[in-house]
């Protein structure tokens, strides 16, 4: 009988803020980070565990965590900096350990620092294995492009936590390379060696009640929060803020048609936190103007008693992101763990959790066309002060929203779809409690981690090199147009041959009346240096007005060249404040 192979370990670089979900700035990363921890050290099957820090008080930190989570009590070993790979021994309690851990875990991808302390020492003692989170940062994009001329080998890996994020990586990847080739290197010299596999983020599905159990907690939630046994309550549940996760008016708008259509009685639910009392300000009023009708309901969504059982209060769980902030989107894994169906934008690594039609809806998604929106790059000159860069960030993320959007019409279809149809919540939400067991519970996704460290093999270091430049490629390869690099998290492109119409509403009043209605909150126009102005937006709506329906290649001749770079984004906005419609031209299959 073959013998049974030993737990795949690795070392695990730890850092306390990773994996605090107790701060004030509560954010994904953060829950992902403390949910790797607590299914690592339940799934994994290892018999020590180990980590590297920055100082002892870090490591303290990793024992204590480790040790109110581990049962077994098994003992957690210090592998100080520089002492990674072969059996050079790790410190328990100021005692040496030895141990053949041949992997750093580290749980961002910044792997280039320690690809260069490795080189000092021996390139195949050890493999590196690094995580994405967000792809949009100045650091992270500059992280990235380190991983070019550092001294990365084929045995390490960059995980990517969806298909969308790995296409924005290989963007970046392959604008510094094409850079870097033609300043002189070898054809092709400049290309990533290590490993990009898809692995996604986990959840602890056993945390979520089901059947009896569930049911009665959830009496007990919707009592406390006033919501009637045939209500309909929609949960919303991450960070509260417009600019950099999830613009709420489209989710406004739809749940304010889907109660004047279901004739129900419906609750909103946003369960996160604000930034800052403007933040908040924006929220409270959006949604008085956007849907009236609707009972909102804000929670912290920081609050224990909030996290883990504001899942039970809810009927259906959306989010219409529309933010190149996020990659991934742990939480409609945790809404389908929890039972509940789900409606999402059809946007970034959404696409590869929900499945449309069978554990909710997926919600098709707009950006403009690739290559015209260069000037929205983030500025290099910004990384020299943390201030200015932390608001380029803020800026960058928020204008690049207001040029995406979420079709309005379709999130009402299935908000309507799911509140009128109990038999298909339930069909649903058992399919995403089936399919996060399988697939994304922590179970799962700790196999495929022990699995990719068991495949990472050993072969030569990378020739590093540097080459000069080309026309047509980006002047600044780390910052291309943010409308290419993240061209494969929309649904749809905006070009040519899209199809724009008016929005008929006869409730809201004329045109300009709407217009001016949508203008009025901040959170609205904050980005209106990247569109057209309100003249011109005037001319595309009487336009639209008198024809009906136009292609974007009819509205452009409506303004001068140098103007029509402006009108993909501007419509894109139209279609976000509900406004304008979009679909692709008569008799273009639908992607």
């Amino acid at each position: 009988m073959a013998k049974k192979r030993k737990p795949q370990n690795a070392v695990l670089f730890h850092h306390p803020e990773a994996v605090d979900t107790s701060g004030p700035r509560l954010m994904g990363r953060h829950a992902a980070g403390e949910g790797f921890l607590k299914g690592f050290v339940r799934h994994s099957g290892v018999d020590a565990f180990y980590c590297q820090t920055l100082n002892a008080e870090h490591f303290d930190d990793f024992k204590t965590r480790l040790g109110a989570l581990d049962q077994n009590k098994r003992d957690c070993h210090l592998v100080p900096l520089g002492k990674m790979g072969g059996k050079m021994g790790g410190q328990t309690g100021g005692q040496t350990a030895g141990h053949d851990v041949k992997t750093l875990m580290l749980p961002e991808p910044t792997l280039a620092p320690f690809a260069w302390r490795r080189r000092g020492a021996d390139n195949r003692g050890y493999s590196l294995c690094g995580l994405s989170h967000t792809m949009a940062s100045a650091r992270i994009m500059d992280g990235l492009g380190d991983l070019l001329t550092a001294p990365l080998q084929p045995w390490d890996a960059l995980i990517c936590t969806s298909n969308a994020a790995k296409t924005a990586i290989t963007m970046v990847l392959d604008n510094l390379g094409d850079y870097l080739n033609h300043r002189g290197g070898p054809e092709e010299a400049f290309k990533p060696l290590f490993q990009m596999p898809v692995i996604p983020l986990g959840v602890d599905c056993d945390a979520y009640p089901s059947g009896d159990k569930a049911e009665r907690e959830s009496r007990i939630i919707r009592r406390g929060l006033g919501i009637g046994e045939d209500d309909i309550t929609v949960l919303y549940f991450g960070r509260l803020s417009f600019h950099a996760k999830a613009h709420p008016t489209p989710m406004y708008l739809a749940l304010e048609e889907a109660t004047k259509r279901c004739g129900k009685k419906f609750h909103l639910i946003q369960a996160g936190w604000f930034a800052n009392d403007g933040i908040d300000k924006e929220f409270r009023e959006g949604a008085q103007a956007y849907c009236p009708s609707v009972n909102c309901i804000f929670l912290d969504g920081r609050e224990a008693d909030v996290r883990f059982k504001v899942w039970g209060a809810a009927d259906i769980f959306t989010s219409l992101s529309d933010n190149i902030q996020e990659t991934f989107g742990l939480t409609p894994i945790e809404a389908m763990a929890a039972g509940l169906p789900v409606v999402v934008s059809d946007w970034d690594g959404y696409r590869d959790t929900v499945r449309h039609g069978v554990d909710g809806f997926t919600i098709p998604t707009w950006l403009p066309l690739a290559g015209s929106g260069g000037d929205l790059a983030l500025a290099p000159e910004m990384t020299l002060s943390p201030t200015a860069a932390d608001k380029a960030y803020d800026h960058y993320l928020g204008f690049v929203s207001q040029c995406a959007s979420v079709d309005i019409a379709a999130a009402t279809e299935a908000y309507v779809a799911l509140a009128n149809d109990l038999a298909l919540r339930k069909k649903m939400g058992d399919a995403g409690r089936k399919r996060a067991r399988d697939t994304f519970d922590w179970r799962i996704v700790v196999g495929e981690y022990q699995t990719l460290w068991r495949d990472l093999e050993n072969i030569r270091n990378r020739e590093d090199e540097i080459a000069p430049a080309v026309p047509g490629r980006p002047p600044v390869p780390l910052r291309d147009d943010p409308f290419t690099l993240f061209e494969g998290y929309a649904t749809e492109t905006i070009d040519g041959n899209t199809v724009a119409s008016l929005v008929f509403n006869e409730d809201a009043g004329d045109l300009t009346q709407r217009l001016d209605a949508v203008r009025a909150q901040y959170m609205n126009v904050f980005a209106a240096a990247a569109h057209l102005d309100r003249d011109e937006q005037d001319i595309i709506l009487s336009k639209l007005d008198e024809e009906g329906h136009l292609d974007i290649l009819s509205l452009a001749e409506l303004f001068p060249a140098d103007r029509r770079y402006l009108l993909a984004r501007t419509i894109a906005w139209l279609v976000k404040m509900g406004i304008v419609h979009l679909d692709v031209a008569v008799g273009e299959p639908k992607s």
